[in-house]
C-alpha cells in the first residue's frame, strides 16, 4: 500500500500535470540580445547601474499585469540612469504576463551584463537601455525563434502566400489603428475548404499608430522572407511581432471556447493553492539533507571547474588540490601577482571590463605583465575564464596576445598576460592625436598582422576557432606596433568537419557582428571575416562604424563605403593623415578586399586564407562586391522613413529596409 506521503506526491504530480496543461506558459526565452558601447562602461557587478536596474525590473514585473500588459518606466541619473519597458502578448491572462515578465526579468540578468539588452519569450517581452528609447520607433531586423525551422512547406505556396500576405497586412492596419489603444489585432481567414490560417500581431502602445504601421510593414517583409511558404512562422521586433499558424494559437475570450478556458484558469488557481502548501510541507522535511548535498555539490563543482582547467593544458593537481603548471601554462601564486601590481593599485590599472579589471605589473624579474582580475562574484566572467585558459594556453602566434599565466586562489581568479606597451588598435585609429603616428606602412602590417591571426585560428592553429568579438579593442599592439589578437573569452572551437554553429545567446559587440549571428545566432569563419572588414575600413577611413551617421555622410561606415564604391569615388573614404604616405593602388585594393568581407551573404565573403594571399598580392584580381550587411541588429532612432539606408546612434545599428 501507499504510505501517505507517497499519496500526497501522487496527487502533487497529477496536479501540477493539470495545472502545466490547463495555463501553458513558454518558461524557456526565444531569442535575447546583450548589447555593449565600448565607450560607455557604466554596466560592472554591484555597481549603481547594476543596482537601478534590478530594482527597476522588479518594478516593471508587479506593475506590467495592471497596465493592460505594458509598462515602461526609468531610475537613476546620469551615467546610472536605465530604461525599462515590458510587454506581454495582448490575449494572455494577468497572471501569466506577470509570471512571464518575472521570468524575462530572471533570465536577462542571468543572460546579460550589459548597457542595454532585450529578451523575447513567447508571451511577453523586456528590454531595457542606459538611453531612453521610449516613444521612438526603433529599427531592428526581425529574431527568428528556433520553432520557424521546424514548420513543413505547404503543399501549395503561391497561393498560400499570397492570401496569408493580404491576411497579415489586414490584421497590421487593425492593430495599429486599434480604437482600443491596445495596438493588438488577432484573426482568421478561409485558406481551403478544411484550412485557415490564423494570425497575431502588436506593436508596443509607446509608439504613434504611423510608427505601428511601419514597423509591422517591416517585420512582415521579414516574416515573409522567412516563413511564407511554411505553416507557420514568427518574427519579434523591439516595437511589434507577428506570427501566424495554421492552428489557433492564441485566446479569443470571445467566444466559448474562451469562457471555458478562463473559467478553468479560476479552478486552477485554487488548485495551484493547494499545490503550493504540500510543495512547503514536503519540502521542509528534506531541507536538511538538501543542505548537506548542496555543500558537497558546491566542492564537487570547484574540482570539477579545477580539472577543467588542468585537463586540456597539461597541468596536473596535488593532493592538496593545487595547480601544478606545465610548459603550455604556468599557475603563479597569489602573491606574486599581488606584489607585482602593488595590491591592484588604481595607478596600475589599465581599464575596466564587464568581468572585471586589468592592472599592470612587474615581475621580480623586470618582466611587465598585464593582470586581468575577474569579478569575484561573476559566474558568466568565470566561464569566461574557463574559455580563455583553455583556448590561449593551446595557441602560439605571433598575431595572438600570449597568456604568460594564471592565479587561482580563493575567490581570486586571475589571467596574467604579456603588457602591450601601446595598449589598443582603438586607441589610436580613432584618437585625432594618436592617429597622426600611423603612416600606411605601419596600418597595412597591422592589417595583414590581424589577417594572419585570425587565419591561425581558423585553419592553422591545433583547434579550429571561431574569435565571435573581433573589434579594434580587441588588437593589442606591441612595442614594435605588431598587432596581437586578445579576448578569448567570447571564443568557440569547432570540431574538425564543423562549419557553422548557432547559439540563443548572442554575445559580441554590435557594429562588428556579422548579420546572420546578430540576428539568428548563427556564426561560423565568415561571422570573423565580416568583423575583419569592418575593422579594415575603420583603419583606412579613421572612422568608427558604429556613430557614422553624426558625420552626415551616410547612416553607416559600410553604407558610405558602398556608395562611394557604385560612384567610382573610393578615394574620398581614405583619412586624409594617410593619403601622404600610402600608395593609392593598395589602399583601394584593402577597401575592395573589405567590401568583399561584409557581404551579408556568408558564403559571398571569402576564407582568411584568400584575404591573406590577396592583401599579399596586387596580381590577383578580385571579385566584384556585392551589397554589404547594413544591418547588423541595432536599435536606432528614425526620424524618417527609408527603403535604402540604416541609421545608427552610439549604441547600434541597423537596417529599415527589407531582406
Amino acid at each position: 500500500m501507499l504510505t501517505k506521503i507517497d499519496t500526497l506526491v501522487s496527487m502533487l504530480f497529477l496536479m501540477v500535470l493539470l495545472l502545466a496543461i490547463s495555463t501553458p506558459v513558454s518558461a524557456e526565452p526565444q531569442s535575447t540580445a546583450c548589447q555593449d558601447d565600448t565607450n560607455v562602461m557604466n554596466y560592472t557587478l554591484n555597481s549603481p547601474f547594476e543596482k537601478n536596474l534590478k530594482h527597476l525590473l522588479d518594478t516593471i514585473s508587479s506593475s506590467t499585469p495592471h497596465n493592460e500588459g505594458f509598462y515602461n518606466s526609468s531610475i537613476g541619473n546620469d551615467s546610472n540612469q536605465v530604461y525599462a519597458q515590458a510587454l506581454c502578448r495582448g490575449d494572455v491572462t494577468p497572471r501569466v504576463c506577470q509570471k512571464c515578465v518575472e521570468n524575462a526579468s530572471q533570465e536577462i540578468m542571468e543572460e546579460c551584463t550589459s548597457q542595454a539588452a532585450i529578451i523575447w519569450y513567447e508571451k511577453c517581452q523586456i528590454q531595457y537601455s542606459y538611453l531612453m528609447f521610449f516613444s521612438t520607433r526603433q529599427a531592428f531586423t526581425g529574431k527568428y525563434p528556433d520553432w520557424n525551422k521546424k514548420m513543413r512547406t505547404v503543399s501549395d505556396p503561391i497561393p498560400f502566400s499570397a492570401a496569408l500576405k493580404s491576411f497579415m497586412k489586414n490584421l497590421s492596419t487593425k492593430a495599429a489603428f486599434d480604437p482600443s489603444k491596445l495596438m493588438f489585432a488577432t484573426g482568421n481567414i478561409k485558406f481551403s475548404r478544411t484550412e485557415k490560417i490564423y494570425g497575431l500581431v502588436q506593436c508596443t502602445r509607446d509608439i504613434s499608430p504611423s510608427d505601428c504601421s511601419i514597423c509591422l510593414d517591416f517585420t512582415l517583409a521579414d516574416l515573409e522572407g522567412c516563413c511564407y511558404s511554411r505553416e507557420g512562422g514568427t518574427v519579434f521586433n523591439r516595437n511589434c511581432n507577428v506570427r501566424f499558424e495554421l492552428y489557433k494559437f492564441f485566446d479569443d475570450s470571445t467566444d466559448n471556447g474562451g469562457k471555458w478556458r478562463i473559467w478553468v484558469a479560476v479552478a486552477v488557481l485554487c488548485v495551484s493553492t493547494f499545490v503550493l502548501a504540500v510543495l512547503i510541507w514536503y519540502c521542509a522535511i528534506h531541507c536538511r539533507k538538501r543542505r548537506k548535498r548542496t555543500q558537497k555539490d558546491e566542492e564537487k563543482s570547484e574540482n570539477a571547474f579545477l580539472h577543467d582547467l588542468a585537463t586540456p593544458t597539461g597541468v596536473t593537481i596535488t593532493q592538496q588540490g593545487d595547480l601544478v603548471g606545465s610548459q603550455e601554462l604556468s599557475f603563479m601564486e597569489l602573491s606574486t601577482i599581488v606584489a607585482a601590481t602593488d595590491n591592484f593599485a588604481d595607478s596600475n590599472k589599465l581599464g575596466q571590463g564587464g568581468f572585471g579589471s586589468v592592472f599592470k605589473g612587474v615581475l621580480p624579474n623586470g618582466k611587465e605583465i598585464a593582470v586581468k582580475r575577474l569579478s569575484r562574484k561573476s559566474w558568466q566572467g568565470l566561464e569566461e575564464f574557463k574559455n580563455e585558459v583553455i583556448l590561449i594556453a593551446k595557441l602560439q602566434h605571433r598575431n595572438l596576445v600570449r597568456l604568460v599565466g594564471c592565479g587561482i586562489e580563493g575567490e581570486e581568479k586571475l589571467l596574467v598576460y604579456e603588457y602591450m606597451p601601446n595598449k589598443s588598435l582603438d586607441m589610436f585609429i580613432f584618437d585625432s592625436e594618436k592617429r597622426s603616428q600611423l603612416d600606411w606602412e605601419m596600418c597595412h602590417n597591422i592589417i595583414n598582422g590581424i589577417a594572419r591571426g585570425l587565419l591561425y585560428l581558423h585553419e592553422d592553429s591545433r583547434l579550429k576557432i571561431i574569435h565571435r568579438d573581433m573589434k579594434p579593442s580587441n588588437v593589442l599592439l606591441d612595442h614594435e606596433m605588431v598587432a596581437k589578437i586578445s579576448d578569448f573569452g567570447m571564443a568557440r572551437i569547432f570540431c574538425e568537419n564543423q562549419n557553422t554553429a548557432n547559439t540563443r545567446r548572442v554575445v559580441g559587440t554590435y557594429g562588428y557582428m556579422a548579420p546572420e549571428y546578430a540576428m539568428e545566432g548563427l556564426f561560423s569563419v565568415k561571422s570573423d571575416v565580416f568583423s575583419f572588414g569592418v575593422i579594415l575600413l575603420e583603419i583606412v577611413s579613421g572612422k568608427k562604424n558604429s556613430g557614422f551617421h553624426l558625420t552626415g555622410q551616410a547612416q553607416t561606415l559600410l553604407a558610405y563605403a558602398w556608395r562611394l564604391w557604385n560612384e567610382d569615388r573610393e578615394l574620398e573614404i581614405i583619412d586624409p593623415l594617410l593619403t601622404e604616405s600610402c600608395p593609392m593602388v593598395e589602399v583601394v585594393r584593402c577597401i575592395h578586399i573589405a567590401l568583399l568581407c561584409v557581404q551579408e551573404d556568408p558564403a559571398d565573403r571569402p576564407t582568411m586564407s584568400s584575404v591573406v594571399v590577396l592583401l599579399g598580392s596586387e596580381s590577383l584580381t578580385l571579385p566584384e562586391p556585392r551589397q554589404p550587411a547594413f544591418s547588423v541588429g541595432r536599435v536606432v532612432q528614425i526620424d524618417q522613413p527609408s527603403s535604402t539606408d540604416a541609421s545608427v546612434n552610439q549604441l547600434t545599428i541597423s537596417s529599415i529596409s527589407a531582406r
